[in-house]
């Protein structure tokens, strides 16, 4: 497979995507005075949620915790929430910070995750985008050493952050979520505490977190599930977060 790519300014990616950010790009986006959204999914020790291949990208990302009497990995994302054009977008369709805009605004319309390939047919970039610039993929490699250098700096701070950001979720009363490939649990933190709570960590040395995880589901076959292997469902319904379901899509 070869493909090229080239932004023809259509400002489309730039609607409507909850954007991950790494740590430090979250509390930048507070300072900025933006809205964080925080994205919770996990899968559970016995593979419940995860296919084994990609379970050695999963667990580097993910925080090793305990949910019942079963072992969890939880994956946490901070995304910067734009309902709408992002904040940072103006009238002629251009980034306000473009010269310090998040590291997945540089690598679009690459993926990230080594597990999902570049399928342009669920890009929003139009036909265009794809028929010049520079090549891109050629063979099915990424020749671009630049942007292959960003989406490994991104694995990196994926791997760097999980423990704060494990920690901030701690002190955020964060502790429901949703079962890997089942949904998401979806936070919006009041971004006064968020940002204190980040401040008050840097460079501190991280004590452990001993609650425990609750898995919201979708229902109650998955549940079941998560039951037989020794973890904790939520039983209330939330007041704190929403559940974003990922079987109908």
């Amino acid at each position: 497979m070869s493909m090229r790519f080239s932004c023809v300014g259509c400002g489309k990616c730039c609607n409507d995507h909850h954007v991950p950010l790494t740590l430090r790009e979250a509390r930048m986006w507070a300072a900025d005075g933006g809205q964080v959204i925080v994205l919770v999914e996990a899968f559970l020790d016995n593979g419940l949620g995860l296919p084994v291949h990609q379970r050695e990208h999963a667990e580097r990302r993910s925080a090793a915790v305990c949910s019942g009497g079963s072992k969890a990995y939880v994956a946490i994302t901070f995304a910067a929430y734009n309902v709408g054009p992002c904040r940072n977008l103006d009238e002629d369709n251009l980034c306000r910070i473009y010269e310090r805009r998040p590291l997945v605004c540089r690598i679009y319309p690459m993926e990230i995750n080594p597990h999902i390939a570049l399928n342009t047919t669920i890009k929003e970039c139009p036909p265009e985008s794809w028929e010049t610039g520079p090549d891109l993929i050629v063979g099915g490699n990424l020749v671009d050493r630049e942007l292959s250098e960003l989406i490994q700096r991104s694995r990196q701070a994926d791997r760097d952050d999980i423990q704060t950001k494990d920690a901030i979720c701690a002190l955020l009363g964060i502790r429901t979520t949703a079962l890997k490939g089942d949904g998401f649990t979806a936070y919006l933190p009041d971004m006064v505490e968020f940002a204190t709570i980040v401040d008050e960590l840097a460079g501190q040395t991280l004590p452990e977190w001993g609650s425990e995880w609750l898995f919201h589901v979708s229902g109650d076959d998955i549940a079941g599930q998560v039951l037989d292997a020794g973890a904790q469902v939520a039983t209330d319904a939330p007041a704190n977060y929403s559940f974003i379901s990922l079987r109908a899509v």
